[in-house]
């Protein structure tokens, strides 16, 4: 039974139960069947017939005496129907089995995504998507799934615009598609104890506040020159003056790493010894703006932010810095169909690179892996570190001893 069907669905499948119901004599009503309804839309029902039954009776059934007459009926009209799911999920899982050999390509057609005009791209879209008038799958023309088409998604064209679907084989250029980020965990305990002792590294001590820690040196030595009478000398802590932001690439390409990304911001969440501790997240590249959550409803201008955070604040990128070189070098790069970026993308990485005085990029990709040309173009910009524990030390110790950018 499907999570939530549609309004078809539940009139050639579940209405003819509601006359049933009233055939039988029970009192069930129009509002009722609605919100039986609504929660099937909702997914109340848990996807089992089981849950059905439970959602249907606590609505329709406001007498006890009623119950009998409700089982009867669902019985009548549901029996045999356990038999007909486990014959569907066969077929489903004989195809999981036996699935389609995915589409190969060609080494050399990956060379094109170099020389793609997204402008013209997109144009060819518009056009193509004002003549379609059905669906299509496969071939190499129409807006659909599968095939060759520069346009629809499950297919394989090197340098084409996704429309919908999830993320393949990373060769879309752009991406018309709502966006379905999940936040990042910052509640991960497990193997974050050694990133949490990695990030000590960053730090710069400085002595502030009220002088009301004993200076045991200093005592010593004012004792002695006093002739051994007392003399407690105090001085004011040393702090970690230092605010870190971590700034996330998130979704596409970045899916695979999200678990190693958590384990990240679970230590740097949970650091103690950070004068101020923040997150934002971009897609691919940073153009005009960054977001406040992953959902991108938060927008933040660069101007506001750089108003937030002042040059000292330790600014670390996470991305793998894998995208369609024209993302970093073409005006209207973006792989986000409504962003419209009148600047090349390395103009607003280059903004924020001047506007932090220390900053990093940190890779979760193999650094055998960092020979693209978008990443060769970000390594040009930040210094980049592999997210291992030993690269987020060297980070930490390079952005504490101004080594860093």
């Amino acid at each position: 039974m499907p999570e939530a069907a549609s309004t078809t669905d539940h009139a050639g499948i579940f209405l003819p139960f509601f006359y049933r119901l009233r055939n039988h004599g029970l009192k069930v009503t129009p509002q009722q069947w609605l919100t039986l309804i609504e929660g099937l839309a909702r997914g109340l029902h848990g996807s089992s017939l089981m849950g059905f039954y439970s959602l249907a009776r606590g609505i329709m059934v406001k007498d006890e005496a009623e119950l009998d007459d409700f089982d009867l009926c669902f019985v009548a009209h549901f029996g045999g129907i356990d038999a007909e799911v486990a014959a569907i999920e066969k077929v489903v899982w004989d195809w999981l089995e036996n699935p389609t050999v995915p589409f190969t390509i060609d080494p050399e057609w990956l060379k094109l995504m170099d020389s793609v005009d997204v402008a013209a791209l997109r144009a060819e879209l518009e056009r193509r998507l004002a003549e379609q008038t059905e669906r299509h799958d496969g071939g190499d023309h129409w807006v659909g799934t599968g095939g060759t088409s520069p346009f629809g998604h499950s297919g394989g064209h090197p340098g084409g615009i996704r429309v919908g679907g999830d993320h393949g084989a990373g060769t879309a250029v752009q991406v018309a598609a709502e966006r379905r980020y999940q936040e990042h965990r910052k509640d991960r305990v497990l193997d974050t104890r050694q990133l949490s002792v990695a990030l000590t590294k960053l730090r710069a001590l400085e002595r502030t506040g009220p002088a009301d820690e004993l200076d045991l040196e200093d005592t010593i030595d004012r004792t002695a020159r006093e002739g051994g009478e007392l003399e407690l000398v105090f001085k004011p802590p040393r702090e970690n003056r230092l605010g870190l932001l971590l700034a996330m690439d998130i979704g596409g390409s970045m899916w695979p790493f999200k678990e190693l990304v958590d384990t990240l911001f679970s230590a740097a969440h949970q650091a103690r010894h950070f004068k101020q501790f923040d997150h934002v997240y971009f897609h691919n590249c940073i153009y005009e703006r960054v977001y406040g959550n992953a959902a991108f409803s938060e927008k933040i201008q660069l101007g506001e932010l750089f108003r937030r955070y002042d040059r000292e604040t330790r600014l670390v990128l996470v991305g793998d810095a894998y995208m369609y070189p024209g993302e970093i070098t073409d005006r209207f790069g973006a792989v986000d169909w409504t962003e419209r970026n009148e600047r090349p993308g390395s103009d607003y990485l280059e903004r924020v690179r001047d506007h932090f005085t220390h900053c990093a990029w940190l890779n979760p990709m193999a650094e055998d892996s960092w020979g693209a040309p978008s990443t060769r173009h970000i390594r040009r910009i930040f210094p980049m570190y592999p997210l291992t524990v030993h690269g987020v030390e060297q980070l930490a110790r390079d952005l504490a001893t101004n080594r860093g950018r």
